[in-house]
């Protein structure tokens, strides 16, 4: 059972490198499952201005003293040990109504992500402070004037203001990214639920993994605290759209352009197909899915499924299924392994659920539970925030409004249905921007109209079918390396998406001018720019290699024999290889040609160093293009330069990326592309022994 002789606590907020508690005793915040009070918030009298210009002057430029993998490393470390300490902020989020199993993706999943980010950062970006990205675009014919974008931290602070219902997740999705462009976070929770979240950044500060200033968190209201922002600010939002929408057009926010994201509530969709009816696995796998996603957090979810799309002919036999599994669902204590149904975050929440499903009833009627009465399998129905499910049918869901409009944010969903694809699609549009609708069905032409249907109005979009059913992370489960976000009611904010979330909190910035000078800006050598001739590069380790050192090899004649012999060695025996007339009738050959692969396997063979030493592996090539074609009699030529360094942090090797340009006796390019190394950090290794 709840404790229910604890002493309620204090929040207090982390501000200016110090905890601090706001003036006065604070506002009680209730246990969502018995009604007592469990914590006092309050942040009057914070210097929020303060707050803002300590991370500007402090966090900021602590966080840029690092590279991208060494801030990811810190997000690591401290994933890691916030897993072993998670019982605790389990036991913590009980007093939010969630069951253990509803705080597992607010909890488990919050940590997962922090690590997902620092995992993913330490793959695809280069360990440095400035990222180059794309290619180097020619300006000039000569090659002397050249541009490429470069992605560098912004010089403000990120201030995450945060929903209720994942107190946990909710902020480390958000801070990830932010702390790994090197920009850092100030962190507002929802009142109701903010002594998790308080939780949570003590055990990280407590940690000194992170520099002065990268973390700070007000717990209550914010006070003035958006009339100080700037343009080198982020302000990221999760709740209501019509909350977002007022901070969105906060008169600092306008007039300074501050970045500004929005992730707000949305009417999600579930479509079953017209495939998929009662004897097939998508129907049971649709039911199950909706059946989830109204219990789940007692339905609390930005992405629970609010309308239930199905084909006309089939909405009796959801409807009967569907009130099957909410009839075996009882509301109770969320610490008691027999409860399936946790309470609501409040009281109020209750009553505007309450509200809301009066108003979507206008159009709708109840077919299952009664929103007025609760019935609990444990606890008490008037003290904690309980709802039982409570689902709805809309009988002429084209012509409705109520449904497509009115959120119920609780255990509850509409059935409505259509005929044919096209009516489907429309009904789906009809919520104006959602973060996730799903589609189940077991046709592939269903599914790529219906997707490509609502993709416009949807920044996810999940199938589901018998194939995916075991191993598919669901319709409501924001995934680290894809995006979260949607169109228009929304937000139209985007979140995560792996490295893409990160350059949310970057500069982009265009930079032209010389070969020389771009290199010396993006640490990237750029074509052009200087060389060093010399030692044979393979034979440096990463402290004696330099970018720009570079190796002109000699030359190699490809022969008639060298390609039949490759084509008889390989298998690959293509025409344009081995018969002159068939070559000759193509547009794009003069005569037979040496295979692509050929060309890449003698230019390995002209510029490898074979002997033992700091080049410990070929991991692989990017960018390969076959630019002119090779006939018999050509002489193939490489210049290999060092293009980028990569060090990474923790083992005795990086990673280096090498520009081969294979050239013939024309001085054409026959082939371009980057060769990926591991090379040793020093050479000999160190003995392990």
């Amino acid at each position: 059972m709840l404790d229910t002789g604890r002493t309620a606590r204090r929040l207090e907020s982390y501000v200016q490198g110090a905890w601090r508690a706001g003036e006065g005793d604070g506002k009680p915040l209730a246990n969502a499952a018995t009604g007592e009070v469990h914590a006092y918030i309050g942040s009057e009298g914070l210097d929020f201005a303060g707050a803002l210009d300590w991370g500007r002057d402090v966090g900021g430029p602590a966080l840029r003293a690092h590279t991208v993998h060494e801030r990811a490393l810190m997000l690591k470390s401290i994933g890691l040990k916030l897993m072993e300490m998670k019982g605790e902020f389990h036991a913590e989020s009980l007093a939010t109504g969630a069951t253990p199993k509803d705080a597992w993706p607010d909890i488990d999943g919050g940590i997962g992500t922090l690590l997902t980010f620092a995992s993913v950062a330490r793959r695809e970006l280069p360990n440095a402070k400035v990222i180059p990205e794309g290619a180097v675009e020619p300006l000039s014919k000569d090659g002397s004037f050249v541009g490429q974008h470069i992605l560098v931290p912004m010089r403000g602070i990120a201030i995450h203001i945060n929903a209720f219902n994942f107190p946990v997740w909710g902020m480390l999705e958000k801070i990830a990214p932010a702390l790994i462009a090197g920009m850092p976070c100030l962190v507002k929770p929802a009142s109701s639920t903010a002594y998790v979240t308080e939780l949570v950044v003590r055990r990280i500060l407590e940690m000194g993994i992170l520099p002065d200033g990268a973390l700070q968190l007000v717990c209550g209201g914010v006070g003035d605290m958006l009339d100080h922002v700037t343009g080198q600010d982020v302000v990221t939002f999760t709740g209501s759209a019509s909350t977002g929408r007022k901070l969105k057009a906060h008169p600092a926010i306008v007039e300074n352009a501050t970045r500004f994201t929005m992730e707000a509530d949305s009417l999600n969709a579930a479509i079953l197909g017209p495939d998929a009816g009662p004897d097939t696995p998508e129907f049971d796998l649709f039911v199950r899915e909706v059946h989830r996603e109204m219990t789940t957090k007692a339905g609390q979810k930005c992405t629970a499924i609010r309308r239930v799309i199905v084909p006309k002919a089939l909405e009796q036999d959801v409807i009967a299924s569907l009130s099957e599994r909410l009839a075996k669902t009882p509301a109770g204590l969320p610490d008691l392994p027999e409860t399936r149904l946790g309470a609501l975050a409040s009281i109020g929440d209750r009553d505007g659920v309450r509200e809301k499903i009066a108003e979507i009833a206008k159009e709708a009627e109840i077919v299952f539970g009664d929103p007025n009465t609760v019935k609990v399998a444990s606890g008490d129905a008037e003290k904690g925030a309980f709802l039982n499910p409570v689902l709805l049918r809309c009988p002429d869901p084209m012509t409705a409004n109520a449904p497509h409009e009115v959120e119920a944010f609780g255990p509850v969903a509409t059935v409505m249905g259509y005929d044919g694809i096209d009516e489907a699609v429309t009904l789906a549009m009809k919520g104006m921007g959602s973060l996730v609708s799903s589609v189940f069905t077991n046709d592939e032409d269903v599914a790529a109209k219906l997707v490509l249907g609502i993709a416009p109005f949807h920044g996810r979009v999940m199938l589901g079918n018998r194939d995916s059913a075991k191993s598919s992370t669901g319709h409501g489960s924001p995934i680290a390396t894809l995006i979260h976000g949607g169109p228009g009611r929304a937000g139209g904010g985007e979140e995560m998406g792996g490295m893409r979330g990160v350059k949310h909190f970057m500069m982009r910035t265009a930079v032209q001018g010389t070969p020389r000078l771009l290199s010396a800006v993006t640490g990237n050598w750029v074509s052009g720019a200087p060389a060093e001739q010399g030692t044979h590069p393979f034979r440096k380790s990463l402290a004696e290699l330099n970018i720009g050192d570079q190796l002109l090899t000699d030359s190699r004649v490809v022969s008639k024999e060298d390609v039949e012999h490759f084509a008889e060695f390989t298998g690959d025996t293509f025409y344009a290889h081995m018969d002159s007339e068939a070559a000759k009738a193509n547009p794009f050959f003069e005569d037979r040609v040496a295979h692509g692969y050929l060309i890449a396997s003698f230019a390995a063979g002209l510029f490898v160093q074979p002997d033992p030493g700091p080049v410990l592996a070929n991991y692989g090539v990017d960018n390969l293009r076959f630019l002119t074609p090779v006939y018999f009699g050509d002489s193939l030529q490489v210049q290999l330069t060092c293009k980028q360094i990569n060090p990474r942090e923790g083992t005795v090797y990086g990673e280096v990326r090498w520009d081969c340009r294979v050239t013939n006796q024309r001085d054409e390019v026959v082939a371009q592309y980057d060769v990926l190394t591991m090379v040793a950090k020093s050479w000999p290794l160190p003995d392990e022994g």
